[in-house]
């Protein structure tokens, strides 16, 4: 699942990103506000976590109403210094999802990430399940017909997106929008390259009917 980060301290930037690759998540950083503005606007991230205080002319709360200005419902986590409750029901209700104050425990930060991302679309709980395959989003392990799988992070996060689509046909291009970052080294066969080590182990090894469907000319499929 790809994620936008806006926060102008770098230290603080560059360590959630480090954090939250590790728990399988891509993540896209901007520093300002406008960037952040243009980057929110212009992909289709599945969460952003925005600093409500922001240089330049945008700030967190300018991003968020623009985003639902424009309809998009794209989970939206605020960070904040201000703990007052007024400028808490402020955020809120100008369309933010959820707060959370700094300082804050990284691990907190990823739980809410998690709870946020299992609402309305996408309220599937903490296992993903087609067919006899479960993937565990907390704990990040596969299983099958009673067998773990082992798995990549850039696997797995491949096989949490296929999972929470299922049975939509997913193109190349909006694959590769929500499971690698700007900074990631795509090649045109990337995505083939990964379909394959997943069926290496999804589909390959376990008797009965194969779930990750190549959708000829359009793109791929997890279901039936």
């Amino acid at each position: 699942m790809r994620i936008l980060l806006v926060e102008d301290d770098e230290k603080i930037a560059n360590a959630v990103k480090k954090g939250l690759e590790q728990e399988s998540f891509a993540v896209d950083v901007s520093y300002d506000g406008q960037d952040g503005m243009d980057s929110a606007m212009a992909i289709e991230y599945d969460l952003l976590i925005l600093d409500r205080m922001l240089p330049g002319i945008a700030d967190g709360m300018d991003i968020c109403t623009a985003l639902r200005k424009e309809g998009k419902k794209t989970p939206v986590l605020m960070l904040t210094a201000k703990d007052k409750t007024e400028d808490k029901v402020y955020g809120l209700n100008l369309g933010a999802d959820d707060y959370l104050i700094k300082p804050f425990s990284f691990d907190e930060l990823v739980a809410r990430i998690k709870a946020l991302l299992r609402r309305p679309q996408n309220n599937v709980g903490n296992i993903l399940k087609v067919k006899d395959l479960t993937l565990n989003t907390l704990t990040h392990k596969a299983r099958r017909q009673g067998k773990d799988i082992e798995l990549s992070p850039t696997e797995y996060s491949l096989l949490e997106y296929l999972m929470r689509n299922t049975n939509q046909t997913l193109t190349k291009e909006k694959i590769i929008g929500h499971v690698w970052d700007f900074d990631a080294d795509i090649l045109p066969n990337t995505v083939e390259v990964y379909m394959g080590y997943l069926r290496n182990k999804i589909d390959k090894p376990f008797m009965g009917d194969n779930l990750i469907h190549t959708i000829r000319g359009f793109g791929y499929k997890v279901g039936k």
